[in-house]
């Protein structure tokens, strides 16, 4: 059977008149009941669209009528089993509450008012008829759907959740998890309920409507029918949609247009679903909105019936013709009338005697996994291994006279084979469940072997790994050749592997050595960096203090930490330059070691400051000194700084190429570089913590020999590592400290 879909027409209201109705009802033929809706095409209206459908009820019908007609003709069914499913669809102002719900008054009652009483009617006549053996009860779901989010009507707005109740399947049907469900034992008990969850629900004043629904609100009438062990239960559904909205025509503020967003995406993924089952197509886009997911049109089993409310006017045009075309797609939809299954009580089960006597049931084997047996306290309860009375795994009743006293096998762990060291063969293994035999014995008796490898042990493994693999490719290098030389000679090849062995010892000795050097060097640099941060920070709030002096201590500590920091340097002279006063005299202290600077040597300083900042920040990972530029120190602008900047490049480009002789600074680069101390090689401009790492491990690898020291610039360009920008930064760096 498909969905019965049948047309309702309101009635006009006060403001508006009769000249402007274009929708009428019409028939097939004369003395025919009207099935036709028919309308004018908006682009021409001399042409008239015919819509036809199961049944189409003019304006002057009333509410009793159109129940007469299409809902109580399915009460029946409802109690042979068969779920109902009512639904009001149309655009917003036609008339779906007034169908659905109605008016206070007896005549203007709606559909499921009406349903109720026609279902307590039944119910008694069926209780009247069987003489008392069958009762019915009828319990009541009221919910709705506001912005896609479900709401329970008949509780208090107070308790609800901002994300509402969530859906779930169930035997092929969609449940609301948490949902409420009262019991009504007759009319009254339902009229306070429905007036009462009607308050809950979320309405509001719109241009077009007084009292329009913001939600989906759906009313779930539950029936069940016992007779003796046997329980039949039925759903009758009633649903009123809201109604789609034309914002333009509405002029909805901020929390309409949110709502109204939200209604018209359910009613299109409706009639896209609507679509998509006309067609035949395999996937149907049900769950792309909640309301498409409980009302599952066309997977549902009973009886469907869509009421479509329609307004006559011709504002209301094309509203109407598109709500004309989901309709005239909708009634195609085959529904199955598929009756609910009947289900028994299951008497309560008796453990009688004689039924004992009659069946003897076969006793428990023990479970030789089973799992928490003879843990916790009876583990370690030393009463319990001297009761005579064992331990049972499992306790159940049985029909024999004597419980057989059947105690837990004991189990025995074998353990995998080894095939590590001695070193690495103390690993502790899985504790086994406790036996029998090891009830009375506490865990911490037995100690844990612990694995402990120390650092020459590792290095011990380290080299002799090395010197094993240096050994297999000597040999596979006089294997060939020996194959390719005569046999005299192989004596040879085999004597002049000893001196090899000598040389690889040697060289993983040095490896080793550069090894731990690099490991104390790291531990040394640690402690100096903390000392180092710390004289920074004191310097730091002594200057927010304003005490330049203890500033300018601090800072020179400081300095002990972080050689040749070309920020730190600069601080200290503009420290010095404020105290000396207006002479502009900047002092100079024997123990630090610091001489003036020229005009040429503040402008290559304040070049390398504007470098460091944009190009690089990598001075001890973070640890630089927060330099800030003071107000009274104005850098050099225009012609002049342009001529200093060519004028150092140059030098420096002189320098690294070689083409003069060697300067002080050149001298004072290599030789920090040569002395390959971690820490003067970091504070040169331009090396960072890798870099610097990778510099004196390249030249502890070079060896001690004089041939291995760095003699110009350009050798040290050429290492790994370094290049011509990285030789140029540092090389600029040092002309504040000369």
């Amino acid at each position: 059977m498909s969905v019965r879909v049948v047309a309702r027409i309101r009635p006009l209201l006060e403001k508006e008149l009769d000249k402007d109705v274009i929708v009428r009802a019409d028939a097939v033929e004369e003395g025919r009941p009207m099935t036709v809706v028919k309308i004018p095409n908006p682009k021409n209206e001399s042409e008239e669209f015919s819509f036809a459908f199961n049944s189409v009820y003019e304006q002057t019908t009333t509410q009793e009528e159109l129940f007469t007609a299409e809902v109580a003709p399915h009460i029946k069914a409802l109690f042979q089993g068969l779920d109902v499913t009512i639904f009001a669809y149309g655009v917003t102002g036609t008339g779906k509450t007034h169908t659905m719900r109605g008016g206070l008054r007896l005549a203007e009652r709606g559909v499921i008012p009406r349903l109720l009483s026609n279902v307590y009617r039944r119910g008694k006549k069926i209780g009247k008829d069987t003489n008392g053996e069958t009762t019915v009860n009828v319990a009541l779901s009221y919910y709705e759907i506001y912005n896609d989010k479900v709401f329970d009507l008949l509780e208090p707005p107070e308790k609800r959740t901002p994300s509402g109740l969530p859906l779930r399947e169930k035997d092929g049907k969609t449940i609301v998890v948490g949902l409420s469900e009262r019991s009504c034992e007759d009319l009254k008990d339902f009229e306070r309920l429905y007036i009462e969850a009607n308050n809950n629900r979320v309405t509001a004043s719109t241009k077009l409507n007084a009292h329009s629904s913001r939600s989906h609100a759906i009313l779930r009438v539950k029936v069940t029918q016992t007779t003796g062990d046997m329980v039949r239960e039925s759903t009758a559904s009633a649903i009123d949609l809201a109604g789609s909205e034309d914002n333009r025509r509405t002029e909805n503020g901020k929390q309409r247009l949110i709502e109204s967003a939200a209604i018209n995406k359910s009613l299109f993924v409706l009639s896209q679903c609507i679509d998509a089952i006309s067609r035949g197509d395999r996937r149907i886009p049900y769950r792309e909105s909640k309301m498409t997911r409980i009302l599952s049109l066309g997977q549902n089993n009973g009886i469907t019936i869509m009421i479509l409310n329609l307004a006559p006017m011709r504002s209301y045009h094309l509203d109407t013709l598109s709500s004309l075309n989901v309709s005239s797609r909708a009634k195609r939809i085959e529904v199955r009338e598929i009756e609910n299954e009947v289900v028994f009580k299951q008497p309560p089960r008796t453990n009688s005697g004689t039924a004992a006597t009659a069946m003897k049931r076969q006793p428990l084997r023990p479970l030789a996994n089973a799992h928490n047996v003879l843990s916790g306290t009876a583990a370690v309860d030393p009463a319990a291994k001297a009761s005579d009375k064992p331990i049972k795994a499992f306790s159940v009743y049985t029909d024999k006279g004597a419980k057989p006293n059947i105690a837990p096998p004991s189990r025995v762990t074998i353990k995998r084979p080894s095939d590590q060291s001695d070193v690495l063969s103390s690993r502790p293994s899985k504790l086994a469940r406790p036996t029998q035999q090891t009830l009375g014995r506490p865990a911490a008796a037995q100690p844990s072997p612990q694995l402990s490898i120390s650092a020459a042990q590792i290095e011990a493994m380290v080299e002799k790994k090395v010197a094993e693999i240096l050994e297999n490719r000597a040999a596979v290098a006089a294997a060939a050749e020996a194959e390719a030389a005569p046999a005299p000679q192989s004596v040879t090849v085999q004597v002049s592997t000893a001196p090899l062995q000598s040389q690889i010892t040697d060289e993983v000795q040095r490896r080793l050595e550069a090894l731990e050097r690099r490991i104390e060097s790291d531990s040394r640099n640690d402690d100096a960096r903390s000392d180092g941060l710390r004289c920074l920070l004191q310097a730091r709030q002594a200057k927010e203090r304003g005490d330049d002096e203890g500033a300018l201590h601090f800072y020179e500590q400081a300095l002990a930490y972080f050689p040749g920091q070309v920020k730190l340097l600069g601080k200290i002279e503009r420290l010095r330059a404020k105290l000396a006063g207006a002479s502009g005299k900047i002092g100079g202290d024997s123990s630090s070691g610091m001489v003036a600077m020229d005009v040429d040597q503040k402008a290559a300083v304040r070049k390398v400051r504007h470098t460091a900042r944009e190009d690089d920040d990598e001075y001890h990972e973070g640890t630089e000194a927060d330099v800030e530029d003071d107000a009274d120190q104005k850098p050099v602008r225009g012609k002049d700084a342009m001529s200093q900047k060519t004028k150092t490049a140059k030098k420096v480009w002189t320098e690294v190429d070689g083409d003069g002789p060697t300067s002080p600074r050149t001298r004072q680069l290599l030789n920090i570089i040569n002395s390959r101390d971690l820490a003067l090689i970091k504070g040169l401009h331009g090396f960072g913590s890798k870099k610097a790492q990778d510099l004196v491990d390249h030249l502890n690898l070079r060896g001690d020999e004089e041939s291995s020291t760095v003699a110009s610039l350009a050798q040290l360009r050429m290492l790994p590592g370094m290049g011509s920008r990285t030789v140029e930064r540092a090389y600029e760096g040092l002309v504040s400290v000369l």
